[in-house]
C-alpha cells in the first residue's frame, strides 16, 4: 500500500480524472480539486475513494483551504499534479482581452499558485513530486492558438524554474508534454473515419504520472513528450 495523498488540480472526465484513478489504483488516496462540484461528485461516484473538493485553483485563499483539508484528511501530500487548462479558439484580431486574460489565470496564475502550495509544504519534509501537463503548444504556437500558448509557454517556463529550484530540496519537478488530442467521453464519433488509436488513450497516459513519481532521484525526468502513432511531429 502506498503512502501520502495526491492531489490533482484539475480534474474533467478525461485525461485528469484518469490520472486520479491510476493513482488511487496504486493505493494513493487521493482529492480531485475543479470548480464544478456538481461534475466532481459525479466523477467521484465511479470511485469512492476519489475525493472531490470544489476549488476555483486562481483563487489563494481557496486554494490554501483545499489543500489544508486535504492533508488533513489524507495525509502529507506526496504529489501534485497540476492539469488545468483552457483553450478558447480565435484569430488574434478577434479575441476578448478578458477571455485572454481568463486563459492565462486558469492556465499559468492557478499553476504557480498550486505550486508554490505544493513547494511550501513538501519543501518541510524534504520530498515529493509535482507532476506539470503540458501540450504542443508548450513548445510552438500555431495559428488560432494565442488564447492556448502562451499560458502554456509560461507553463513550461514554471517547470523548468521550479525543478531548478526544487530538486536540490529533494523535490522532483516534471513536465508532461501531452503532444496530441486526448480521447473524451463522447469523442468517440470523431473517430469513425480514423484508426481506433489516434488519439491519446487517457488510462496509458495517466500511467507515466505515477512511474515518474515512483522515479528515484539518481534518475529523474524533468521533461517528457507522449503522442499517439499517427502524430506528425
Amino acid at each position: 500500500m502506498s503512502t501520502g495523498s495526491v492531489i490533482v488540480a484539475g480534474v474533467g472526465p478525461g485525461l485528469g480524472f484518469h490520472i486520479a484513478r491510476c493513482f488511487a489504483e496504486d493505493g494513493f488516496k487521493v482529492a480531485m480539486l475543479a470548480r464544478d462540484e456538481a461534475k466532481l461528485r459525479a466523477l467521484s461516484r465511479e470511485r469512492a475513494d476519489l475525493v472531490p473538493l470544489a476549488c476555483d485553483l486562481t483563487q489563494p485563499e481557496a486554494l490554501v483551504a483545499a489543500f489544508d483539508r486535504t492533508e488533513m484528511q489524507l495525509g502529507p501530500l506526496t504529489c501534485v499534479v497540476f492539469n488545468a487548462g483552457v483553450f478558447r479558439s480565435g484569430g488574434l484580431a478577434e479575441i476578448d482581452p478578458q477571455d485572454f486574460e481568463q486563459c492565462w489565470r486558469i492556465g499559468a496564475f492557478a499553476a504557480f499558485l498550486v505550486l508554490q502550495q505544493a513547494a511550501n509544504r513538501m519543501a518541510r519534509r524534504g520530498r515529493g513530486t509535482i507532476l506539470i501537463t503540458g501540450a504542443t503548444a508548450s513548445l510552438r504556437g500555431g495559428a488560432g492558438f494565442a488564447n492556448f500558448a502562451p499560458h502554456k509557454f509560461a507553463l513550461r517556463a514554471l517547470a523548468q524554474c521550479a525543478a531548478r529550484e526544487l530538486g536540490p530540496q529533494g523535490i522532483h519537478v516534471a513536465h508532461i508534454i501531452v503532444d496530441g488530442q486526448v480521447q473524451r467521453p463522447g469523442s468517440e464519433a470523431s473517430l469513425a473515419t480514423r484508426a481506433a488509436d489516434a488519439r491519446l488513450e487517457p488510462a496509458q497516459v495517466a500511467q507515466l504520472y505515477v512511474q515518474l513519481h515512483a522515479q528515484q532521484r539518481s534518475a529523474w525526468t524533468h521533461e517528457v513528450d507522449l503522442r499517439p502513432w499517427t502524430e506528425q511531429f
